[in-house]
């Protein structure tokens, strides 16, 4: 059945392609070569007053300019058909607007404050460039803007604030997305297009990404595995990086920050440039934490972190369209929080001879990790291009990605490195879309994925093991005036091959060869019955085949302090989500709503192991006993809800009163040893927060923006409680607040952007139910268990923008 279903994708998208090409009215070479000019003037909606410096883009050919003192802009060589053509202002709400590009066309736009962005153009999960209003699946946008102006210790953690989305953490620098409740190997990243891999199946394992050299987030909630096959079942965040200045300009920034919690300290920097069709970017930073403290730990041992990263692209775009290689590597070192302590509450260090110590300030003061500790590099190199071909278009995406990941968990020999993952990927994507006719725009694709892991350290976790994806899929979508459909179905093949290993004279892994296929698949629709609303309803079919770990763990993991099992005999995970959503945008109100259902087949999840004796199962590893787990799976189903609801009263427009929540129950279909809770799944979560914006076109202060916010968690009380796997987690509610502003030249130019944040005024001691942390060691002194996360935190940021006319 599934072959067929491969055979009917290719054979439908080849007749359709030959059908639009033969009736596509460029579709003779003379005609193919004509290029089309796009000028205009963008203004202010309330003046008239034009806006020097707002950007035109059109994603698909990855092309934009910016606007003159006059407002006015010109494209040329563009290839002729229907574009969707993005305008945008700091401070202004997003226009974007489908363009029929053939001879020369004249446009003006007119921006409004910005209130809510309902009109922002998306590329995740689509065939190409979409206004997010007509996309049926539930998608947030995070321009660069807007983590200018919030703080956070990592990528992850800039992100986790929008409804619908948390994190795993493990300290400040470890964070891993939860969406809607799912997370690990549930949700795909990534970076510039291409799949993003690491160890992501580890709890300590985080996302290997410049936090600092990020221009704008996707994140797609709800199961993409029709565009990203297997993995995608929770969503997609895509992070992109490198996105072409306007044509003829160089530009860069220089970012810097600091925390006073952990004196973290980070400086970044990037250079832009296009000229002629010829475009570059290079971007690097560096970042440094010391130990962070809250009210009831003091200062956390080990919690430390530095980062060392670079990267860019070089390329070219043509009348034919477009070639660019992308490169970066990060380097992460990080300290792991074990939470030791002594008989007075002190936290402890290991020292030679299995002797512990008390840590001095020094220790404390120190950025430079300590053992137990891990070192995490990601090396990766990619091709991302675009041919054009008549009113069609190729794009061919190459991608070799090598992650390198070490613990060092021996005290009498630092440098001996305990767990090795040497993992190297390939990734390949080749998507055909078709010439839009009647308003059908067809895309079809083939995505391919090749892995080689292998063991390098003392100990060994997870065999070494080589990993093959391959899938094919179909993508449609249509509009009906007000209506658009989009759906599509995807047919996926993954071989597994596990490698023997023998520790000593022991049989540790058996060799195994795994395969499994899936065809899956979406439908969605929107319907604008007004200007000011917006209705979705999308149904998807997603799917994920078990990880290495799941199927053949059998070690302790120094990162995660526990001794894992896996099971070879694990299926594929199958989901059916049904998602619906209600968006309002008026003068003075704007609102979401979106709610989900998704039900889930071999849900795989960790529980702990029983002894014969009726306690939890330890195993002996190194004179010190850890907690032995196993991977399960049962059937499951998660149901949620995301609000979020913006009020600007007239004639206060310059007033915020923004509120945000989100909610997801997680439970199994039958008991597991008592209860039928899903683990990790976060707490219900209201942000409230009231700002006020002014002076929008001031002549020496603009954009000046002052908030204050209530971050309220409620009290998760539905824990799995099975195997005392979890614990309910408490209530609390932090108080935050900000100011932030942009500094003027006499020539109308910014010269510097500067944040003040405070984070935790109140300076809560308090534990996220999805802190790894919370399972540390207790305090025997004060009986509190675990450890706690950040304590008061204030930061200060500033962003100092570089522009230059090239002769």
């Amino acid at each position: 059945m599934q072959k067929i279903c491969l055979h009917i994708i290719f054979l439908l998208g080849f007749v359709y392609g030959i059908k639009a090409q033969q009736s596509s009215p460029v579709a003779d070479s003379s005609q193919k070569r004509i290029r089309t000019g796009f000028s205009g003037r963008v203004i202010q909606a309330a003046s008239d007053m034009p806006l020097q410096g707002a950007s035109i883009y059109i994603s698909d050919i990855k092309a934009g300019v910016a606007t003159n003192s006059d407002g006015r802009f010109t494209m040329k060589n563009i290839p002729p058909g229907r574009h969707l053509v993005e305008i945008s202002f700091v401070g202004y709400s997003t226009v974007s607007e489908y363009v029929d590009m053939r001879g020369d066309i004249q446009r003006e736009f007119a921006l409004y404050p910005e209130v809510a962005e309902r009109n922002a153009v998306v590329i995740t999960g689509v065939s190409s460039a979409t206004q997010a209003k007509r996309i049926p699946t539930p998608i947030t946008i995070i321009r660069r803007q807007d983590l200018l102006k919030n703080v956070s210790v990592n990528i992850v953690d800039a992100i986790s604030k929008s409804p619908g989305i948390a994190q795993l953490s493990t300290g400040p620098a470890i964070s891993k997305p939860v969406i809607r409740g799912l997370g690990y190997n549930r949700v795909v990243i990534l970076n510039d297009g291409v799949r993003q891999e690491g160890q992501q199946w580890g709890d300590e394992h985080g996302i290997e990404i410049d936090e600092y050299s990020v221009s704008k987030i996707e994140i797609l909630k709800g199961p993409a595995s029709l565009s990203y096959g297997s993995d995608a079942m929770a969503g997609v965040i895509n992070i992109i990086t490198n996105v072409p200045v306007p044509d003829g300009t160089v530009r860069g920034n220089i970012i810097s920050n600091y925390q006073t919690n952990n004196r973290l300290r980070g400086i970044g920097g990037n250079i832009a440039g296009n000229q002629n069709g010829f475009n570059w970017n290079a971007y690097g930073s560096l970042k440094a934490a010391a130990d962070y403290e809250n009210r009831y730990d003091g200062r956390v041992y080990n919690s430390k972190f530095n980062e060392k990263n670079f990267g860019g692209y070089v390329g070219y775009n043509g009348n034919w369209g477009y070639t660019h290689i992308l490169f970066s590597r990060f380097h992460q070192s990080v300290g792991i929080v074990e939470g030791d302590r002594n008989d007075n509450g002190q936290f402890v260090k290991p020292l030679p001879g299995g002797l512990e110590g008390l840590p001095s300030k020094a220790d404390f003061n120190s950025t430079i990790p300590q053992i137990p500790r891990q070192d995490i590099k990601h090396f990766k190199i990619a091709g991302d291009n675009s041919f054009n071909i008549g009113n069609a278009r190729l794009t061919f995406n190459a991608a070799y990605q090598r992650n390198q990941r070490i613990e060092f968990g021996n005290a009498d020999d630092p440098s001996e490195k305990e767990l090795y993952f040497d993992l190297k990927t390939i990734t390949l994507s080749g998507i055909y879309h078709l010439a839009e006719k009647n308003s059908w725009r067809t895309s079809i694709g083939l995505n391919g994925l090749s892995q080689n892991n292998k063991n390098k350290g003392e100990e060994v976790l997870i065999p070494q093991y080589s990993l093959f994806d391959i899938g094919a899929f179909m993508y449609l979508q249509k509009t009906w005036g007000n209506l658009s459909m989009s759906g599509g179905v995807r047919y996926d093949h993954r071989s597994l091959s596990s490698k023997s290993f023998f520790e000593g004279s022991d049989l540790k892994f058996v060799a195994f060869n795994k395969n499994f296929s899936n065809v899956s698949g979406s439908i969605g629709f929107t319907i604008q019955p007004s200007s000011m609303v917006t209705i979705k309803l999308n149904a998807a079919r997603g799917f994920r085949a078990p990880n290495i770990p799941e199927l053949a763990s059998n070690g302790a993991h120094e990162g995660s302090n526990r001794y894992e099992y896996g099971d070879k005999n694990l299926k594929s995970e199958t989901s059916l989500q049904l998602d619906g959503g209600f968006e309002l945008s008026s003068e003075h109100i704007s609102m979401e709503a979106g709610f989900f259902h998704n039900d889930i087949n071999n849900f795989i999840f960790y529980r702990k192991l029983i002894s014969y004796a009726g306690g939890d199962s330890a195993i002996d590893v190194n004179g010190s006993m850890t907690p032995a787990f196993q991977f399960d799976q049962r059937k499951a189903k998660l149901a949620g809800l995301e609000l979020k609801f913006d009020i600007h009263p007239h004639p206060l427009d310059w007033l915020h009163i923004e509120n945000s929540f989100s909610y997801v129950r997680g439970v199994f279909k039958k008991s597991v040893e008592g209860t039928k809770n899903i683990p990790f799944i976060p707490a219900a979560r209201l942000i409230s927060e009231i700002r006020a914006d002014f002076f929008q076109q001031g002549k020496f202060i603009r954009n000046l923006s002052l908030k204050a916010e209530l971050d309220n968690t409620f009290r998760q009380s539905n824990a799995f409680t099975g195997y005392n796997t979890e614990t309910e987690t408490g209530a609390y509610t932090l108080f935050n607040a900000g100011i932030g502003t942009d500094i003027m030249t006499k020539k109308n130019k910014v010269v510097a952007s500067i944040y003040l944040n405070a984070l935790n005024i109140g300076d809560v001691a308090y534990q996220n139910h999805l802190s790894r942390l919370k399972y540390a060691a207790g305090n025997i002194v004060t009986g509190r268990n675990g450890v706690y996360n950040m304590g008061r935190n204030f930061s200060v940021k500033v962003n100092i923008p570089l522009s230059f006319t090239p002769n």
